[in-house]
């Protein structure tokens, strides 16, 4: 091959399909950025002249997942409405060009595809998507005050039908690769051993792109569109303001009285509310962009390298005890949790089956997490655990003592961790041999729904132990 590009990389194999690989150039996740898409721009102009024979294959060589969107630092750069109008029809271009393209093109879709990730992927003619807990898809763009501008708005609803599309773009919400297969947004769900050869074998059939269904596709159709339209405002009237948040009404609108190209750049005139001026414009935006770099900044606390916890092993079972017991054993992580009695364990067992009732849809894997939370009355979790987080009532005297039981129990190397939100660590490390292990690992309540925890560290606690307590937090999708 003559192409050459820092964050693509191309082959073609004994099939004459040509791979590319995604890999932005110094940076751990691949982002639609200003220099990947340009990088993108000359390949289609370096196969405009060298037509791949049999098709393109793009896929992802970051460890972390496809595309994870749109370079989020380029809005924060933007100066005024015309820079921004001229970004999204820049990113609309590009999806253009990959969607007209005469050869057929495939996305095997490993991790996030999300935003400008989607919107590739959508462009493509076909898709394949593996089957792991990382592999999500969605057009979050609202969650950051803006609407999908590259194609998505259109693209989404004319592949999985409005009733699908409209409420992912109306929430940011995400779906995993079994979803996106039932729903239609890709051809393919297939485990990760067979990606490779699963891609080639569909891309080489040959089979038109899919198309909806003849009932789905009314609803595209006037008055259906009109009628859903209405009803999404009406249900999104209810949850939010438009005065406060514009976002959501635009990609209603957009879905109602545009058609193909109209959708923006080409959308709304200036003057609506819910034109790209206005929304670029409004105070709701830079102040989602700031939340969306902070939570960004407090990941970045977390990325450190070490061993994972696997055994967390929870004292007390009380709300805020049996809630984080059941969060982490929720993502992934072996968990027992111990009380005084069965009688105190119960009521945060059956509190965590309705979270993972409510968190999971599969059954196999709620058994999963449900198997993975073991009641623990006698304190035999301590032995193995990685972790252990102290959450009994606020009393001095009573952490001590049990601290001083969990030091003399627990292996050496294992992280002891209080959940206190008044009392100083150093009073609490007192009665430790080694007050170095102590750190306070601080969730609020309730904890499902809140992101942020708190990593507190003592006078005496040992830099390495913070860390641990940082990553762990990480581990579990919640902002250390």
């Amino acid at each position: 091959m003559n192409f050459n590009d820092n964050n693509l990389t191309l082959r073609v194999d004994e099939h004459g399909v040509t791979w590319v690989g995604l890999d932005l150039a110094n940076s751990a996740v691949n982002t639609l950025g200003q220099g990947m898409r340009r990088s993108l721009n000359m390949l289609l102009d370096y196969f405009s002249s060298n037509t791949p024979a049999k098709g393109v294959i793009f896929h992802s060589l970051k460890s972390q997942g496809f595309i994870m969107g749109a370079d989020i630092a380029e809005f924060g750069q933007l100066g005024n409405a015309e820079a921004a109008k001229a970004l999204v029809k820049d990113g609309d271009d590009l999806m253009d060009r990959l969607a007209q393209v005469p050869y057929p093109t495939l996305a095997l879709v490993r991790g996030y595809a999300l935003g400008g990730g989607c919107e590739f992927a959508l462009a493509c003619r076909y898709r394949v998507a593996v089957d792991s807990p990382q592999t999500k898809f969605g057009l979050p763009e609202v969650m950051l005050g803006i609407v999908p501008g590259w194609g998505g708005m259109r693209r989404l609803p004319e592949m999985i039908g409005p009733s699908e599309a409209l409420p992912m773009m109306l929430a940011g919400k995400q779906v995993d690769a079994k979803k996106a297969k039932k729903l239609g947004l890709v051809d393919m769900c297939v485990p990760e051993r067979v990606q490779f050869e699963s891609a080639l074998g569909y891309l080489l059939q040959g089979k038109p792109p899919r198309s909806l269904p003849f009932l789905p596709s009314l609803l595209l159709k006037w008055p259906f569109k009109n009628l859903i339209a209405a009803q999404a405002v009406k249900a999104t009237a209810k949850k939010v303001s438009p005065a406060h948040y514009p976002a959501p009404f635009a990609i209603i609108e957009m879905f109602a009285k545009h058609h193909g190209r109209a959708i923006p750049p080409q959308g709304p005139a200036d003057s609506s509310p819910h034109s790209l001026k206005a929304l670029s414009e409004h105070p709701t935006t830079p102040n989602l962009l700031r939340v969306y770099g902070l939570q960004e900044r407090l990941k970045s606390l977390a990325k450190t390298e070490g061993e994972k916890i696997r055994h967390v092993h929870v004292v007390g079972a009380g709300v805020m005890g049996g809630d984080i017991a059941a969060w982490c054993a929720l993502r992934g992580l072996h968990v027992t949790l111990q009380d005084t009695s069965i009688e105190r364990l119960a009521p945060a067992m059956t509190r965590a089956q309705e979270l993972f009732q409510k968190r999971i849809k599969d059954d196999r894997l709620r058994r999963d997490a449900i198997d993975r939370l073991l009641p623990d009355a006698n304190g035999h979790g301590i032995k193995k655990a990685d972790l252990i987080i102290e959450a009994i009532f606020e009393n001095l005297e009573a952490k001590q003592q049990l601290f001083k039981r969990l030091e003399s129990e627990a292996r050496s190397d294992a992280v002891l961790a209080t959940n206190t939100s008044s009392i100083p660590l150093e009073q609490i490390a007192t009665a430790l041999c080694k007050p170095s292990r102590l750190v306070g690992i601080h969730f609020f309540n309730p904890v499902a729904s809140m992101m942020l925890v708190e990593i507190v560290q003592g006078q005496h606690t040992d830099a390495e132990v913070s860390k641990r307590a940082t990553r762990f937090v990480k581990q579990i999708d919640k902002l250390p």
